[in-house]
């Protein structure tokens, strides 16, 4: 692995592949060889913008040693093909997958390193880890999940979201979610509640919040800039680089 990862970005025009391409071009690790979008553009923060169609034959001219997808499940799952048939790791933030989507991801890792995560911050991935510490430590508070995002986001639940409900099930056991309440809805023993909220330009905000009749213990992180998932992601394809086929999660590139 050299000093320096090249790096090819989907999606140049989104908000992701953006900011992606923004923070790139101020690091000294990562090399943006390629980027490219389902629809012509203009260059994003200086780098010029192909069309995707062939991302095949862009793979083979540029070798870049990671791809890094923030796009959507569909368009996800074929870059991901393309960077299966010419061998280039893949780091891949989209979310919204289906049950087919996620095998795709699987078979993928047979042949290439893959690393998936529905967020790529740091301050989720410690929220994920005090999640799971406070839920086991509060075995018969009551759980309610909160999240926000911007109104453009489609998914809902986030991906984030459903990560963290995960986590929860993997301390107590698989429990009933039920999303959002409305007219005679009493709680049920052990569901947990789910809240998706749309709104404005928000980045990204999540509160798990844990009540008994007498305490409450809300654990919340707040996104300000998607430049945090820019950075993590990129701090992904650059410890992805040069690893052997399989797949990978980015808390190992924390405890890294």
């Amino acid at each position: 692995m050299g000093d320096t990862v090249r790096v090819a970005v989907t999606g140049a025009a989104g908000r992701m592949g953006r900011e992606l391409l923004d923070v790139a071009a101020d690091r000294d690790d990562v090399e943006v060889v390629l980027a490219v979008n389902r629809s012509p553009v203009d260059p994003v923060a200086g780098v010029d913008v192909r069309e995707a169609g062939d991302l095949s034959g862009h793979l083979g001219e540029t070798d870049p040693d990671v791809l890094v997808d923030f796009t959507g499940p569909d368009s996800s799952v074929d870059y991901v093909a393309a960077c299966t048939e010419m061998g280039v790791a893949v780091v891949v933030g989209t979310t919204g997958f289906d049950e087919d989507g996620r095998a795709a991801l699987d078979d993928a890792a047979e042949s290439v390193p893959l690393l998936h995560a529905t967020n790529f911050s740091r301050g989720i991935a410690a929220l994920r880890r005090a999640v799971r510490e406070a839920v086991a430590a509060l075995p018969d508070y009551d759980v309610e999940l909160t999240e926000t995002h911007h109104n453009g986001k489609r998914d809902a639940p986030s991906g984030t979201a459903n990560t963290l409900l995960d986590d929860i099930d993997d301390v107590r056991g698989e429990a009933g979610r039920v999303y959002g309440r409305e007219g005679d809805q009493p709680r049920s023993e052990g569901e947990i509640g789910v809240h998706a909220r749309r709104a404005g330009g928000v980045t990204g905000e999540h509160e798990v919040l844990l009540a008994d009749d007498h305490q409450t213990l809300s654990l919340t992180h707040r996104a300000g800039s998607r430049g945090v998932f820019a950075a993590g992601a990129l701090d992904a394809a650059v410890w992805l680089s040069g690893r052997d086929a399989g797949r990978y999660d980015f808390e190992e590139v924390l405890d890294a």
